[in-house]
């Protein structure tokens, strides 16, 4: 690892499927996986995930809250773009403003006031390692959170790159991005913070090893995944709180890893699946992966594969979305909607529109998409939101991200009726 160094103390040892109690492998009260409908043309299928805040329709959606807050939309206008479940990071909530502070307000559903659709936090190893890697440096640098994080030194912010990061067995040691100060993030400590912040379904502490790196390496990596994630749900079960957790499938783009990890995770009492870990290098080596990967989890010899919900980390573009659908994937989430909306992008059916361009100054009484009945559609033109834009107004990028919201909702409603009729 580059960025990262990895200390070689005492390993735990791995938890297998008996050594958790029998009534972690029954079906919980709280939470369940609906199946609907499957395709007869392809590994889609309809189904709802039943939660204590409210059902998510599947295939959904999952719009990203980093801060529990939409960039851009109120929950109120994301609710009533038909959006249920909201996936927000427990990184950034345990440094501000602290996972304490959220319990005392009675959870992240009644401190949002969001209390009748759910949520879904992150273990927060995500962005640790992303902070070691680079992407999240360079998501700090861009939106100048490094600038304003309150220790202002520039030698600390130099670190990110190359001493944020530790690895042991015990966990992960890193710097907040804010002050300087050090966190140690266990299985077990991202565990209590996700039962203080009180989201519905909850994620294991997992290690995020960047693209390129030696199979060795990758091996190590995945292996001391499945541990952090066994100590995780032992911790979870401990005192569960009507939350689900999901395990985070791992291996890169090895085939042979990948299957380890998919036979092994789902020998566990998890509630649902993840696809996590390196994705691949671009779209065409995700759908490959996808392709060999997901008829692992329709297995008819492991029917709790089936039964369970299949969410993929970080990716929901279009294109990606309906490719990873006709495999089976029955949610995806991503800050892509609301991120390209900060530019100027809007998405419609036609494809997306630079509405930032000079060719939209007079396109009055243009809707940004005809099919669309957002209130962003439905009381403006493209030529205002033009003239906002150019104007450096705040209201330009809501107006953008409400439809942009919207536009995901009705395209995901859209594709389950398409699963519906088989033409998918």
């Amino acid at each position: 690892m580059s960025s990262s160094s990895t200390s070689s103390s005492q390993e735990h040892p791995l938890l297998g499927p008996d050594d958790f109690p029998d009534w972690a492998y029954e079906p919980r009260d709280f939470f369940r996986f609906e199946l609907i409908h499957e395709s007869s043309k392809s590994q889609a299928r309809v189904g709802r995930i039943h939660t204590p805040h409210g059902i998510i329709d599947t295939p959904g959606y999952v719009a990203v809250a980093t801060n529990a807050a939409l960039k851009g939309v109120d929950f109120r206008d994301a609710d009533k773009a038909g959006q249920q479940l909201i996936f927000s990071n427990t990184y950034h909530l345990m440094l501000h403003p602290g996972a304490d502070i959220i319990a005392e307000a009675g959870g992240i559903h009644q401190w949002t006031n969001r209390k009748d659709r759910p949520f879904i936090t992150d273990s927060g190893g995500f962005q640790v390692f992303s902070l070691a890697y680079g992407s999240v440096q360079e998501e700090l640098e861009s939106k100048g959170e490094l600038k304003k994080a309150k220790s202002g030194n520039s030698k600390y912010r130099n670190q990110l790159g190359n001493d944020a990061v530790k690895v042991d067995e015990e966990g992960v040691v890193f710097r907040s991005y804010r002050d300087g100060s050090k966190f140690l993030l266990t299985p077990e400590s991202t565990v209590e913070a996700q039962k203080k912040i009180g989201a519905d379904i909850i994620i294991p502490l997992d290690e995020l090893p960047p693209y390129h790196i030696d199979r060795q390496v990758l091996v190590e990596s995945v292996d001391r995944s499945h541990r952090w994630e066994a100590r995780s749900l032992r911790r979870h079960l401990e005192d569960v709180q009507k939350q689900a957790m999901f395990c985070v499938v791992h291996g890169g783009i090895d085939k042979e890893l990948r299957t380890k990890s998919v036979e092994f995770l789902t020998s566990l009492p998890f509630d649902g699946f993840a696809i996590g870990g390196s994705l691949g290098n671009g779209k065409q080596e995700l759908k490959e992966l996808l392709n060999w990967m997901m008829p692992l989890f329709d297995d008819d010899s492991v029917s709790e594969r089936k039964s369970k919900p299949r969410h993929l980390l970080g990716i929901a573009d279009e294109e990606s979305i309906r490719h990873a659908v006709s495999r089976g994937i029955d949610t995806l989430d991503s800050c892509y909607p609301t991120r390209v909306a900060r530019h100027g992008t809007i998405l419609t059916k036609d494809g997306s529109i630079k509405i930032k361009s000079g060719k939209h100054s007079k396109s009055y009484g243009m809707k940004l998409d005809n099919s669309c009945n957002c209130s962003t559609c439905q009381h403006y033109d493209r030529a205002y939101l033009w003239h906002l834009f150019k104007a450096n107004e705040a209201l330009a990028v809501t107006l953008a991200a409400q439809h942009n919201i919207q536009y995901m909702n009705d395209m995901m409603a859209s594709i389950r009726q398409d699963i519906m009729e088989d033409k998918i």
